[in-house]
Order: C-alpha cells, then sequence, then structure tokens
C-alpha cells in the first residue's frame, strides 16, 4: 500500500527521465490520470495511454525529449502538498513557478488544472505539483 500515490508517480517520472527511458509504466488512478492529461496539454510528455484491462489499470506515458540535443521537456518535478501538510492556494495568492515559465497543478472543485485555469476559472484549491 503506497501512502502518497501522486508522490510515486512523479517519482516514477523522474527517475524514467534520468534514466532516458522513452516510457514508463505507472498504476492508474483518477488522480493521476488527471494529471498526465494536464501535463499532456501544456507539452511536458510526448503521448500517453490508459490501458484498462487489468483490475486498477495502468498509465502509459511516452516522455518527451529534444530530438538534437536530448534534454527532457521536464527539467524538475517537485511534489509540494502532502499527505502530513497540504499546502493550498486562494484565487489571490496562486503560485507563479519560474515567473510564469513552469506551471503548477492544482485539485479544485472543478478538476485538475494548472495555475493559470485555475486563476481564469476563480477558483483555489489545493497545490499537487509544480513542473518545469
Amino acid at each position: 500500500m503506497n501512502t502518497d500515490p501522486i508522490a510515486d508517480y512523479l517519482t516514477r517520472v523522474r527517475n524514467a527521465i534520468k534514466a532516458n527511458h522513452r516510457v514508463v509504466e505507472i498504476p492508474a488512478s483518477n488522480i493521476k490520470k488527471e494529471i498526465t492529461k494536464v501535463l499532456y496539454k501544456k507539452g511536458y510528455i510526448q503521448s500517453y495511454r490508459f490501458d484498462d484491462a487489468a483490475v486498477q489499470g495502468t498509465i502509459k506515458i511516452a516522455l518527451k525529449y529534444n530530438p538534437t540535443t536530448k534534454v527532457p521537456a521536464i527539467t524538475k518535478l517537485q511534489r509540494v502538498s502532502t499527505p502530513g501538510l497540504r499546502q493550498y492556494a486562494h484565487v489571490g495568492n496562486m503560485p507563479r513557478v519560474l515567473s510564469g515559465l513552469g506551471i503548477a497543478i492544482l485539485s479544485t472543485s472543478k478538476g485538475v488544472m494548472t495555475e493559470k485555469e485555475a486563476k481564469a476559472e476563480n477558483v483555489g484549491g489545493e497545490v499537487l505539483c509544480y513542473v518545469y
């Protein structure tokens, strides 16, 4: 049993990037699927596929690298809110990652989204992670 599935997700992706893997396979959950969709929409991963053949299912993520320099699109994944210390952001004090160059992924009442989308929707929420 994993106590923090989102941290496990981020660690698997981080380790796959350090090992220069093309594809990483992760056990699925609804929150992980939503985080994967946000990463794809913002251009941090090349593609993804949800495989629901097993009971829990898996997420297969194709990581994105620069074709000439082989530098990964994701340079850092940082978990912010943990089960022991939840971090929330109000609409007025949304976090800015690398002066707007990175993204913060939030879990809001209107779903999982970036901090810019949450500000546009006028909702706050739990800050899951920073990506840049």
